[in-house]
């Protein structure tokens, strides 16, 4: 007989207790505008660093999206505001194109979204998308500001972290739009796309929703555009004739100093401030009044100051030759604008052609006109380049830089370059001696530009002494201090 199982209970069998399922964290989607403005806004903020945000299946409503879309606009006008001197208006050809670039990147967007994703989730993603780019454009402004500042001469770091702030931004719209299961190749057309846009909308309209008021500001970088008219030309023939003809000669037994101030470039104001600086300064340290000729490209000096071309130059030197006693006065040149790699000195006027000026055409110049002692100074980049082919016995040459580096405070709110400043405004307002004055400037200006951050190395001014020149100039510093009021 085998044991039965004992049943102490008397009791049926009971069945198995049922097993619960593991509690998961699982939250409802949320309910279409069921998160506050405010929810909107973190939400925004978290995309912005590239984090995906928390809002289920929620759709910002017509009031919500017309809020996020104002705070982004505030934003931007704020931002805007501080580019520029002030009295200023919103500038509305600028403000509409940015709208419809706008309206562009909705089309982009609504175009890689659907139909892949769930309902209409456009709404949701401007809505971020108008919080989430907040951050990076107020960095790209800061770098901006940053790199106006260094007077245009922006760093290889900082282009670095200018390209790290694009990546930011094409980041945070790609996370957006792949968050809303955009297809990859959707979002490259969509990101290309938006490139392009932006690029074109940068070209034909640079600027700042912000524009200056022109009639309020008398300090404004932006000048107003030449006009080429015939009244502008037989304008010019005049100014040219008069500042011909109000030349002083040479007075017999005297070493007189003779200055020709040429700046060429039209488009940025600190070449028409240094070279009337100078020019002042010859005159009026140097005893040459009536015995300096200046030419200036600007759109405000037309009607005042003969045009710097080439031509004109030549025709300056050859003028001025004629006045002088070649044998014992001294011509003093200074040419100041932007130079490049290849020594020229840049020219710009537009829309008047103007060509570059080279070492050798200058040289020519002078060796046809027969002018004997000369100091010739160039401020411009990579001025060293003109050291040599400029250099003789009776020639002083002084440069802002050597041949391969770039000089330093030629950008458009710059007062004066570092290097006009330190020779003509400080130094030779002390002293008459060329040599010493350049001696005396160089570390100067190498402490500004460690100061102001210079990163392609220090400019490094060049002197060239010709031995025969040497003697003439110490008898004109000898008679120049001998001057009433002469130091």
């Amino acid at each position: 007989m085998q044991d039965q199982p004992l049943n102490t209970a008397n009791e049926p069998d009971s069945p198995p207790d049922p097993i619960e399922p593991p509690q998961a964290s699982f939250q409802p989607p949320l309910n279409p505008g069921s998160l506050s403005t405010w929810q909107w806004l973190v939400q925004g903020l978290r995309a912005s660093i590239w984090l995906p945000p928390r809002i289920g299946d929620a759709t910002p409503t017509v009031f919500q999206i017309l809020w996020l879309f104002a705070i982004y606009c505030l934003v931007d006008l704020g931002r805007g505001y501080f580019e520029v001197a002030h009295p200023s208006s919103i500038d509305l050809q600028v403000w509409a194109a940015q709208l419809g670039l706008t309206v562009c990147m909705l089309w982009l967007a609504w175009w890689a979204i659907w139909p892949h994703a769930r309902g209409s989730r456009l709404p949701a993603w401007f809505g971020l998308s108008m919080i989430a780019l907040l951050p990076a454009l107020l960095v790209g402004e800061a770098l901006a500001q940053f790199a106006d500042r260094l007077e245009a001469q922006i760093s290889y770091a900082l282009w670095l972290v200018y390209g790290a702030y694009v990546v930011w931004a094409v980041g945070v719209e790609v996370k957006l739009l792949r968050h809303f299961n955009a297809p990859v190749l959707r979002v490259v057309v969509y990101v290309v796309g938006v490139l392009l846009l932006a690029s074109l909308w940068a070209w034909q309209l640079p600027g700042s929703l912000w524009r200056e008021d022109l009639a309020h500001s008398e300090q404004s970088e932006v000048p107003p555009s030449l006009i080429l008219n015939q009244e502008t030309f037989e304008t010019q023939q005049t100014v040219w004739q008069e500042a011909v003809d109000a030349l002083a000669t040479s007075r017999p037994g005297v070493g007189e100093v003779f200055g020709l101030v040429y700046a060429p470039y039209a488009s940025e104001n600190v070449f028409l401030r240094e070279s009337t600086l100078v020019a002042q300064v010859l005159a009026d340290r140097f005893d040459a009044h009536r015995r300096v000729l200046h030419l200036v490209n600007h759109v405000t000096t037309a009607d005042s100051h003969p045009w710097a071309t080439t031509l004109n130059l030549q025709r300056g030197i050859e003028a001025l030759a004629q006045r002088m006693d070649k044998a014992r006065d001294v011509l003093v040149v200074y040419l100041t604008s932007h130079g490049g790699g290849d020594f020229k000195l840049a020219a710009s006027h537009w829309p008047l052609a103007t060509e570059p000026l080279t070492p050798q055409q200058l040289r020519t110049a002078l060796d046809e006109a027969g002018i004997v002692n000369r100091v010739l100074i160039i401020s411009a980049c990579y001025s060293g380049g003109w050291v040599g082919p400029l250099a003789t016995d009776n020639t002083l040459v002084m440069t802002a830089a050597d041949a391969t580096h770039t000089s330093y405070g030629c950008g458009t709110k710059s007062e004066l370059t570092f290097f006009g400043r330190a020779l003509f405004d400080e130094q030779l307002r002390t002293t008459y001696s060329f040599e010493q004055a350049f001696a005396q400037a160089v570390p100067v200006i190498q402490a500004r530009e460690v100061q102001a951050g210079k990163d392609d190395g220090f400019s490094n001014p060049q002197i060239s002494m010709g031995s025969g020149v040497a003697p003439v100039l110490k008898a004109l510093e000898a008679r120049l201090a001998g001057l009433p009021g002469g130091r």
